[in-house]
């Protein structure tokens, strides 16, 4: 065998190494992206589940006397502006200001919910009520799970943007489009419990 094909064969060996690892390096972005975007849904999932807690809810609380009209109107126009966030179907977004319009949107009706059942600590009918405790109970546990979920997907986004971050990944990322991801962060002002103040006088609304 020649020097001359010897030098062929070398590169085209060079030349199958080096695209097994650009095919090896683009498939794992693909699968960080794709993790990204799966445990985004399953956030939206468990947001989506105490949206859909939130009409029965309020229909239950409306219901004991002189309940406090404005709390629940915050909690009612809370899950509307939830609603109006526009946010890219089928992928975590990559807008920081996208997920923090999220997240704002979120924490209000979070913290409208808390008030709603701090201020049912002084009804003791409502209180007794199965309906009532059945969804207060299904309230608390999505919203455990939706601090689970949060972290995860803070997980997997810190897993993907580190990994388009390093060399010589980078450059595959700057290629094909691989950007990064924001992260969840802590809401301002959640270490404090909400403030309450009990307005007796205030009739109770209708059911909607």
């Amino acid at each position: 065998m020649g020097t001359a094909t010897k030098i062929l064969i070398g590169f085209i060996a060079l030349v199958v190494i080096a695209g097994l690892l650009v095919m090896s390096s683009y498939n794992g972005l693909v699968g960080l992206q794709q993790a990204t975007d799966a445990q985004w849904a399953q956030v939206q999932n468990v947001y989506q589940r105490r949206a859909d807690l939130v009409p029965n809810l309020v229909s239950t609380v409306s219901g004991a006397a002189n309940f406090e009209k404005s709390t629940l109107l915050a909690v009612t126009e809370a899950r509307a502006s939830v609603g109006r966030v526009q946010l890219p179907a089928g992928a975590a977004p990559t807008d920081p200001a996208q997920l923090a319009a999220f997240q704002q949107a979120q924490g209000q009706l979070g913290s409208a919910l808390s008030r709603l059942l701090v201020v049912s600590e002084q009804y003791p009918d409502l209180k007794a009520t199965a309906n009532f405790r059945d969804l207060q109970a299904q309230l608390e546990g999505t919203e455990n799970r939706i601090a689970v979920e949060r972290g995860r997907f803070n997980e997997v986004v810190q897993a993907y943007d580190t990994a388009i971050r390093r060399f010589p990944t980078v450059i595959l990322a700057g290629m094909f489009g691989f950007t990064q991801r924001p992260y969840f962060t802590a809401t301002a002002g959640s270490e404090t419990p909400p403030k309450v103040q009990f307005d007796f006088n205030s009739a109770a609304p209708a059911k909607p």
